[in-house]
């Protein structure tokens, strides 16, 4: 086992989290990866209400007896969700631990630590990583540019972003974007980070939501498998490449703004990629690490696999370096 800071604040076996995936983070997946000893999160708002939210939490606690936690993720938007409300379904319901994500997250820091509820923040640069640890959370996830999702506009990949963060933050800081393995665990580890955070990776398993002809295409690509797009809206965004991805790209190439490409990235699009498995219906979420996915295991069999590799990769290194030094 692998000891941290991060699995001793938090109380689970490894250094793993599986982030709060939107429309994939459910039940099934939560409780696989809890049982796997892995601090595992729900996606709030892939519920459509808070009452929704209150039965998932039910449904995964059916599933397993261990302890996970919620997402809850803060994007700027012209109709928000109810956020207070999703607040108290959480709280209510028990749950120890939060992983927000997005805007500054004060608001719901301030209301979840009230609670008792410690909170990890997720972020995509050191100064919003500073300010978020200036709030009182618990902990850091900061997120390179290699990942799924919303990378930021800096650029910064994990090489450089984990070990900046550790040498400005005092607090655990997990590691998210591009690791998929022992190996990227190990290397985390060696950059500063307490722990990681493992996203892309959890679709490609055996209880993911995602039809199975996603996952497929998963095993397929390779580290050219992802589009950038939204850079010139200032929201830059990494999606698994696909029809719609290059056309995005496209217009937005000729000038367009948002209005012009708002209906081929909605998320009910998205959501129906996952569920169908049509693969260029929509925009569909996943990192760089699609590289490293080579096939569809269970969760227990991912974790055990990366943790017995990210062992033996340190033993080898320790080897390594002692001959080196000889």
């Amino acid at each position: 086992m692998l000891e941290t800071r991060f699995t001793e604040t938090f109380g689970v076996s490894h250094p793993i989290a599986l982030g709060g995936m939107q429309a994939v983070g459910r039940a099934e997946l939560t409780a696989a990866a809890a049982d796997a000893g892995c601090l595992a999160f729900l996606s709030a708002l892939t519920q459509p209400t808070p009452e929704d939210l209150t039965r998932e939490i039910a449904r995964t606690r059916e599933l397993t007896d261990a302890g996970f936690g919620v997402n809850l993720t803060i994007l700027p938007t012209i109709t928000p969700p109810p956020y207070a409300e999703y607040r108290q379904a959480i709280v209510e319901a028990g749950i120890a631990v939060v992983e927000t994500a997005g805007s500054n997250p004060k608001e719901h820091v301030d209301d979840f630590k009230a609670h008792g509820v410690k909170v990890i923040h997720k972020c995509t640069a050191i100064r919003h990583a500073v300010k978020a640890e200036s709030l009182g959370v618990d902990a850091i996830s900061i997120d390179g540019f290699e990942c799924a999702g919303h990378p930021g506009e800096d650029d910064i990949p994990g090489l450089v972003l984990i070990p900046a963060a550790a040498d400005r933050l005092k607090v655990p800081i997990i590691a998210s974007g591009g690791i998929a393995d022992g190996r990227g665990i190990v290397a985390a580890l060696a950059l500063g980070a307490d722990g990681v955070n493992i996203g892309t990776r959890f679709m490609a398993t055996a209880e993911s939501y995602v039809h199975d002809d996603v996952k497929a295409k998963m095993v397929e690509h390779d580290e050219l498998g992802t589009d950038v797009i939204f850079r010139r809206l200032r929201n830059t965004a990494r999606v698994a490449r696909n029809a719609v991805s290059r056309r995005v790209i496209e217009i937005e190439s000729e000038g367009g703004t948002f209005d012009d490409v708002r209906e081929l990235v909605a998320g009910a699009r998205s959501r129906e990629v996952y569920a169908s498995g049509d693969l260029d219906h929509g925009i569909w979420w996943a990192g760089m690490s699609q590289a490293l996915i080579h096939d569809v295991p269970t969760v227990a069999d991912l974790v055990a696999r990366m943790m017995d590799e990210a062992e033996r990769v340190i033993g080898a290194l320790g080897r390594d370096v002692g001959a080196a030094r000889v």
